[in-house]
């Protein structure tokens, strides 16, 4: 059978590796203890934060199908939260959400559709890969300390550009694809309080400032009471102090996010926060994913879209559909 490697276990990876599966030897390789890439949950007795990515409303058909089985297991369910947005400080706008339009979220924590997609594949966690090299007509992976990781016949890069640029040598001809693609990043701050806010919202979507997003943790369906706010940076200011000393820009994001809301933030129990290097792209115009069957390699993600996470599915499932085709053509030796 044809051995596929896929790096990366988020969701680009997790969906084409399941497409494949039933037809070929599936290996996922993931530098986390975790599977599911920006689908996070963070937790800290008794709070629980989705640091990474909030929520997602889908928009297709194929995505809609995607999903259901997760619905149906529970795995999904729609988060009817009270929304405002806030500009110059004031809220501008509010409204409830509803299952007209649902936003939905994983249940107990966003990690959790990761672990479901996850379910019965080979994922070999804390295992980043350092470097890939094509010898003959294989694919040979090392890890950060020189140690073999296997060969395979083919190897699908689902993961951030830049990290992707790093794994091939400088003259392969993906470098050209990697390298004209830049992501932006974004901190996520983590608050736990003893006693909940007054806010007049559970999300917040903010404009005009440093901070992009707020939300009461608790108020998903299926997590714990304690009163957890979450804050994301905006892309622009975390590119800018990405390299900064992670307490000061806590310090900064929790100053910033009390005047925003008129609380001091500062009276939280449990502070935290995360730098994501690559959390967000605009809107691109190119193909989904690049594929090149004669030399058996493929690249994958949101990155090819944008920062969304239908994208990351979209993605991910027109990849496998491209390894697919080339094995029936032929071209997998399959």
């Amino acid at each position: 059978m044809i051995n596929i490697a896929i790096i990366g276990a988020g969701l680009s990876g997790l969906t084409a590796a399941n497409m494949l599966k039933d037809r070929f030897s599936i290996t996922l390789f993931d530098k986390s203890r975790g599977v599911g890439g920006r689908l996070a949950t963070r937790r800290s007795h008794p709070y629980n934060f989705d640091h990474g990515a909030q929520f997602f409303s889908p928009k297709t058909d194929d995505f809609k199908a995607f999903i259901a089985p997760m619905i149906q297991a529970g795995v999904i369910e729609p988060w009817e939260a009270r929304f405002a947005e806030i500009d110059g400080r004031k809220v501008t706008q509010q409204w409830q959400w509803d299952t007209q339009k649902p936003h939905y979220v994983g249940v107990p924590g966003m990690n959790a559709i990761g672990k479901y997609l996850a379910k019965g594949l080979e994922v070999k966690l804390n295992t980043p890969v350092k470097s890939i090299k094509q010898i003959g007509e294989n694919w040979h992976l090392d890890d950060e300390h020189g140690n073999a990781l296997g060969a395979f016949d083919w190897v699908i890069s689902t993961i951030p550009p830049k990290q992707a640029a790093q794994l091939v040598p400088a003259n392969d001809p993906v470098q050209q694809i990697l390298e004209a693609t830049s992501m932006s990043g974004c901190f996520s701050v983590m608050l736990g309080f003893e006693t909940p806010l007054p806010l007049a919202f559970d999300a917040a979507l903010v404009v005009n400032e440093n901070i992009s997003w707020i939300s009461a943790n608790q108020t998903k369906p299926g997590r714990e009471n304690s009163y957890s706010l979450l804050v994301h940076s905006t892309n622009k200011w975390a590119d800018a102090h990405l390299d900064d000393d992670r307490e000061d820009a806590l310090k900064y994001l929790c100053e910033h996010a009390s005047e925003i809301v008129g609380h001091d933030l500062s009276k939280a129990v449990h502070k935290s926060i995360h730098g994501w290097r690559f959390a967000n792209i605009e809107k691109q115009s190119g193909p989904s994913h690049f594929c090149d069957a004669q030399r058996k390699i493929a690249l994958c993600g949101d990155y090819f879209i944008q920062g969304r996470m239908e994208a990351a599915f979209t993605s991910g499932k027109q990849v496998a559909q491209t390894v697919l085709s080339a094995a029936s053509q032929g071209n997998t030796n399959a």
